[in-house]
């Protein structure tokens, strides 16, 4: 993996280029602005997820035995509302050998998008695939026999890319956008996120074994994706840090941090389990004994 620390102005040199290569969202977000302040009607807007307040989770594509926690009634949260350091990472994959388009690999991403994920980590959206303003529950492997229940909203879904957005809570605030692009006659599939962590406390777990984790995460998802079209590849991996400065006001955001509340969640399980074995016995009544 190559790290480089720069500026936001340096960083910023590389923004057109990246933009090319995410179907060019963020110049499509500028458009979608008057001087009026007003968003006319434009032809991609099917692709953007309507404005809401807060997140509504569809309980259908939920099943029972997920941890469902920490997204309905959250707001978004992208990088600008995180706490620690933000982030730019690259994570992509080269397609060689194989005769793929990248609307071919980004139909079959949003497809199949969770199934690429290393074990022991769930997704639970839609089954049609990936579309503007879903919102998806997540259930992630954390050290130990922790699980952290958290989720993302579909932000943006075209042919050739798609971003998700995370809500408050999760351990980044962030933006995170997949896409796949042709280069020197070779499709690339690539994974670009924007991100701070969002409390202080996961901005300490980052620093000690998250950012490792987290990247390699994204790796094995492009390796599985890769795999899937008969390619075996490594993932590379380039990391920018493109504003070192801590978010002071945003420690509140710990109130949110899913991490403890999953943990809670799970720690009065057995206690939830007594209570609801309480009531249906009350609620049965007393029980009689017959005589002889």
């Amino acid at each position: 993996m190559m790290e480089r620390r720069t500026n936001g102005e340096t960083d910023g040199r590389r923004d057109g280029e990246a933009d090319r290569r995410t179907g060019g969202q963020a110049e499509r977000g500028r458009d979608r602005q008057t001087e009026e302040g007003t968003a006319p009607l434009r032809r991609d807007d099917a692709n953007w997820a309507k404005p809401v307040a807060v997140l509504d989770v569809d309980e259908a594509a939920v099943p029972g035995s997920a941890i469902n926690l920490n997204v309905e009634g959250r707001r978004v949260s992208g990088p600008i509302h995180g706490f620690g350091r933000m982030w730019r990472k690259r994570h992509s994959v080269r397609l060689t050998g194989v005769t793929v388009t990248p609307v071919e690999v980004v139909k079959t991403w949003k497809e199949h998008f969770g199934e690429f994920w290393p074990r022991g980590n769930r997704f639970y959206g839609s089954l049609k695939g990936l579309a503007p303003g879903e919102v998806a529950v997540l259930n992630m492997d954390m050290p130990g026999p922790a699980t952290l229940s958290t989720g993302v909203l579909v932000l943006y879904a075209d042919d050739e890319s798609f971003a998700l957005m995370t809500p408050q809570g999760h351990m980044l605030a962030g933006l995170i956008t997949f896409s796949a692009y042709e280069e020197d006659g070779v499709t690339v599939a690539q994974a670009e996120i924007l991100m701070r962590a969002s409390d202080p406390f996961f901005e300490i777990g980052m620093v000690l074994f998250g950012h490792r984790a987290e990247n390699r995460f994204w790796e094995q998802t492009l390796g599985n994706l890769a795999a899937y079209f008969g390619v075996r590849a490594k993932a590379e991996t380039t990391v920018d840090c493109v504003d070192t400065r801590y978010q002071w006001r945003r420690v509140t955001n710990v109130w949110h941090n899913s991490a403890i509340r999953t943990g809670i969640y799970v720690a009065i399980t057995p206690l939830r389990r007594v209570g609801r074995l309480l009531r249906r016995r009350t609620a049965a009544g007393p029980s009689v004994s017959r005589g002889a």
